[in-house]
């Protein structure tokens, strides 16, 4: 559906994600509509007049969703939890985009089986991964350089120092559970606390990670096809902090295989935010919205589907231009025995 002014909901669009997802839109182009959605729209006010051609609106997704108090919208934000799932199913069945970027690998069973019953008219992008995708389209361009891959660990570094919105602290709360993992090329439910490993992090100092269900393993396994793949989430200090700056956001990727030269190889790289948690965030959804609207001189992804971050994102210069959003990486070769 072509529309004659983009109009785009960002629902949760006054915290601290939402925030920086709309002005990272609003950079991209001044003509886009954004409307801020939640249960308080008066906190959004301030940001609304900051951003220019933006408004706030009430909606909470407990009441149900209305989609009939808005006029056209383009694409649907959801930067908040959606346990009934209405802001998805509601973009599926009017040909609306949507990207949704809270829910664990256990979570996309209803939107999956709904798509295979509907015509899905506009991209739908499940976008739960970690940083709505960053990490897993860093893989992918770091795993261009193997022919074959055997291992692929990475984590996520949370500080407490970084100053998260409720929706985040309140997910670092309930991380730890049941975690989908691939060992040996079999899938595995496993008991997080009773699988931790120890990580090396930045600075030669380590931590104790605890794996955890982000769309980012399975994921990495449909393109990659290693056979041992986890995720794991850590709580310590950031290179940021470390360094006596603000707390960064830290990602660690570590790729073990044959490289395209024939050598067996390990590589590391480390993904710094140097903005935190909700920028890298922010940063995900943005590129995936630049896509699906054509923003920034894009092609806009018109077929509709369902998609993830590294499906509709092309990820094969994503470092250089994650470089450009302020976001480190540090590149290193490790020695195998």
């Amino acid at each position: 559906m072509e529309l004659q002014e983009k109009r785009i909901l960002i629902v949760g669009g006054y915290g601290q994600v939402g925030t920086n997802i709309a002005r990272l839109i609003r950079d991209a182009d001044e003509t886009v509509k954004l409307i801020l959605a939640g249960r308080n729209p008066q906190k959004g006010e301030l940001l609304a007049k900051e951003l220019t051609h933006a408004e706030t609106a009430y909606i909470d997704l407990e009441e149900g969703f209305n989609l009939a108090q808005f006029r056209e919208i383009a694409l649907i934000i959801s930067a908040l939890d959606d346990h009934s799932n209405i802001l998805r199913e509601t973009a599926i069945l009017n040909g609306i985009a949507c990207i949704t970027v809270s829910e664990l690998a256990d979570q996309i069973a209803a939107t999956a089986f709904l798509g295979l019953h509907k015509t899905i008219s506009a991209p739908i992008v499940f976008a739960g991964h970690w940083q709505a995708g960053l990490l897993t389209l860093v893989v992918k361009q770091m795993a261009s350089g193997f022919s074959s891959i055997t291992h692929i660990e990475t984590a996520g570094l949370y500080d407490e120092k970084d100053p998260v919105g409720p929706l985040v602290a309140e997910e670092v709360s309930g991380f730890v559970g049941k975690a989908l993992i691939r060992q040996d090329g079999n899938w595995l439910y496993v008991d997080s606390k009773n699988n931790a490993r120890s990580i090396n992090l930045y600075g030669e100092s380590s931590a104790i990670g605890h794996p955890m269900s982000t769309l980012d393993v399975p994921s990495i396994a449909a393109f990659t096809d290693a056979r041992n793949i986890r995720f794991d989430f850590i709580i310590g200090e950031s290179i940021g902090s470390s360094k006596g700056l603000r707390a960064s956001h830290d990602m660690y990727v570590e790729i073990e295989g044959i490289s395209s030269s024939g050598e067996h190889k390990k590589f590391r790289s480390i993904v710094s935010g140097p903005k935190g948690n909700s920028h890298l965030t922010a940063v995900g959804v943005y590129m995936i919205a630049e896509r699906i609207l054509g923003l920034s001189g894009q092609t806009a992804q018109k077929t509709g589907g369902l998609y993830l971050p590294e499906t509709i994102v092309l990820s094969d210069n994503i470092i250089s231009r994650l470089a450009e959003f302020g976001i480190q990486t540090i590149e290193e070769n490790i020695d195998v025995p």
